[in-house]
């Protein structure tokens, strides 16, 4: 493997990919190529209470996560809660997590490697690679997967710009159809009709987008089915 070509060829075809979704997948592909391994996954982190497997080359690997969560150690935890990288030449032997590497041997994983996905703003998770044999990795590994996954990062970090630009767009379009709905029903200027939906949004502690959606949605209704009164208007 030709490294500057291939890290290149990488940072490329994971920016290129239209959601995060589609990001993390290749991320775990390029993953198992840059590092050696035989599988890949990824956990990432929504929340202090929150974190998921994103990814996986196989359903083995989300098992060794889900046991990770299960007994509440492992490697990928302790990338996640730490920040620090781990190396793991023999789970079945590592005295740091006694209960998850025996538990992880019976699935034929028998080293591994966890690193941050993380940029200077955000801390995404954490990128899994796994290997069948005993001493699989070494440090010169390690330092590679950590170089591909400040790559990744990056990658994942403007995935999830990318997407939140999309979902703000399309809700500033159906916003603006609502308008349009309310504008039309009740003979009402746009400014009017805006302060409608922010309102009963208040109101009813419902997102303003939740809200614009269902007058799009029931816009063939009467007037009389739109529930609710806000300011002499009826609307949602």
């Amino acid at each position: 493997m030709d490294v500057p070509d291939f890290f290149s060829e990488a940072a490329l075809a994971l920016h290129e990919q239209p959601t995060t979704e589609k990001t993390v997948e290749l991320i775990t592909q390029y993953a198992q190529i840059a590092a050696g391994s035989d599988e890949a996954g990824i956990m990432l982190v929504h929340s202090r209470a929150r974190v998921e497997t994103a990814a996986s080359s196989s359903d083995r690997v989300i098992r060794s996560h889900d046991l990770q969560y299960e007994l509440d150690e492992g490697p990928c935890l302790d990338a996640l809660e730490t920040g620090a990288s781990f190396l793991v030449p023999d789970v079945e032997t590592d005295a740091r997590w006694v209960k998850w590497g025996p538990a992880v041997a019976e699935l034929g994983i028998h080293s591994a490697m966890s690193v941050l996905l993380e940029t200077r703003e955000r801390r995404y998770g954490s990128l899994n690679l796994y290997s069948d044999a005993p001493g699989a990795f070494d440090g010169n590994d390690l330092a590679t997967a950590q170089i591909f996954a400040r790559h990744a990062s990056i990658a994942l970090a403007n995935a999830h710009q990318e997407q939140g630009l999309l979902v703000a767009i399309d809700a500033r379009k159906v916003i603006g159809q609502a308008q349009g709905i309310l504008m039309e029903r009740f003979d009402i200027d746009p400014d009017r009709s805006f302060e409608v939906l922010r309102r009963y949004s208040q109101n009813h502690n419902q997102k303003l987008h939740t809200v614009a959606t269902w007058v799009v949605e029931n816009r063939h209704r009467s007037v009389h089915e739109f529930p609710g009164d806000i300011g002499g208007v009826q609307t949602v």
